[in-house]
């Protein structure tokens, strides 16, 4: 096991329960110089995405937290859900691990899941050496779960690094498989109740990430605040439960191999069917409280971060989005921020469900359509043409 003093700067980061306090540097501390980043995400995911794969997207990107935190035995690893991706932070001590993880979830992308997966290792002292820094901090999203945020550019510059093809993590030997032990994604599309469900991306601009740029993101967050429950795309009480086949099948895929199927899909169908019966007709069972689930299921969903720059799946009504727009276009002609935004009318839910007897399950939202994905695409082209002028 990794030493405690390893385990414990993270769990020493302060909480804040106010989402606005993204953009107070305040809330940030810098990851200790022995630390290293796991960066994962779908080689053309827009691709994939475009063929109507946007559940098998997402559900990639969450088997990297899931990955490595089984392989890890880390709950409070400071991680964050990049929709086709993930990037997660670590001690030194715990490199060879998350290696072995990341490297079977490669294999297992691309036999159960027919994409690949790219992954690499990257030293925090690498990050600072290139003149950018690698800052975290802990946003309370409910009584039981929170979300790391990361700032400083070093998260983006680790995952440029990646994708140029340096630190790899090379995949494992056909056949091996990655524990994905509460990988979930019961959950059929939610519908907007507002008008539209947004995926933004805003990231610095020429100017840096300064006082005009943390003005932006107060500024984007209040407007979304003006919605209902601040645009979170979940209801109060959760999404409508649905019986959903895809769904038993995809996490049979992630629990066990081709040929040894039968007993896991039977043991999740028959999970599945009992939540959904609880759900739908308000019983409870033993020690689970339905109510206390439903609830604990949409304040525990992570549907806005900070990760070098602000992102949001919200729902929101056409009118608020344009004004958000507005505010994002002013930015970039001012040099100030630039963005990418993409509109669908549904929002999608992968989860971490450990055990629904306890209530640190996690939900990561995503637009159903290509959410980040695309709005990262589009913010792509804009920084292409900005640079083009």
């Amino acid at each position: 096991m990794v030493e405690a003093t390893d385990g414990r700067f993270y769990d020493s980061v302060p909480l804040f329960d106010a989402f606005e306090g993204v953009a107070d540097e305040a809330n940030y501390r810098p990851l200790p110089d022995g630390w290293l980043l796991a960066v994962a995400d779908i080689v053309d995911s827009t691709g994939a995405i475009a063929e109507g794969r946007y559940k098998t997207v997402n559900m990639a990107g969450a088997s990297v937290i899931s990955a490595l935190m089984n392989a890890l035995e880390e709950k409070s690893m400071p991680f964050v859900f990049g929709g086709d991706g993930a990037l997660a932070a670590l001690p030194a001590p715990m490199a060879n691990r998350a290696r072995d993880a990341l490297a079977a979830l490669k294999t297992w992308v691309v036999e159960e899941l027919g994409l690949e997966l790219r992954a690499a290792l990257v030293p925090v002292s690498d990050i600072r050496a290139n003149g950018f820094d690698m800052r975290v901090a802990r946003f309370k999203a409910s009584e039981e779960v929170s979300y790391a945020m990361f700032a400083g550019g070093g998260a983006s510059w680790a995952e440029a690094e990646m994708k140029a093809g340096r630190y790899p993590v090379g995949a494992a030997a056909a056949g091996s498989r990655p524990d994905l032990t509460g990988l979930s994604c019961r959950w059929n599309p939610i519908e907007s109740r507002h008008g539209a469900i947004a995926s933004i991306i805003a990231v610095p601009g020429a100017k840096g990430n300064g006082p005009e740029f943390q003005a932006l993101i107060a500024d984007i967050v209040a407007l979304a605040d003006e919605e209902e429950r601040n645009g979170h795309p979940v209801p109060e009480l959760g999404p409508r439960p649905r019986f959903s086949f895809k769904g038993i099948e995809a996490e049979a895929r992630a629990a066990a191999p081709k040929g040894r199927r039968f007993l896991p899909r039977c043991f999740i169908t028959v999970q599945t069917l009992v939540l959904f019966v609880c759900l739908r007709l308000g019983w409870n069972l033993g020690s689970f409280d339905t109510n206390r689930y439903r609830r604990d299921l949409a304040d525990n969903t992570d549907f806005r971060k900070f990760d070098d720059g602000l992102k949001m799946t919200i729902d929101i009504s056409t009118e608020r989005l344009e004004r958000i727009e507005a505010r994002l276009r002013q930015a970039e002609a001012a040099g100030v921020g630039h963005y990418g935004l993409h509109q669908q009318d549904s929002a999608l839910m992968t989860c971490i469900v450990p055990t629904p007897m306890t209530r640190d399950h996690m939900h990561f939202v995503d637009g159903a359509s290509g959410g980040y994905a695309v709005a990262a695409s589009k913010l792509k082209a804009a920084l292409a043409r900005v640079q083009a002028a």
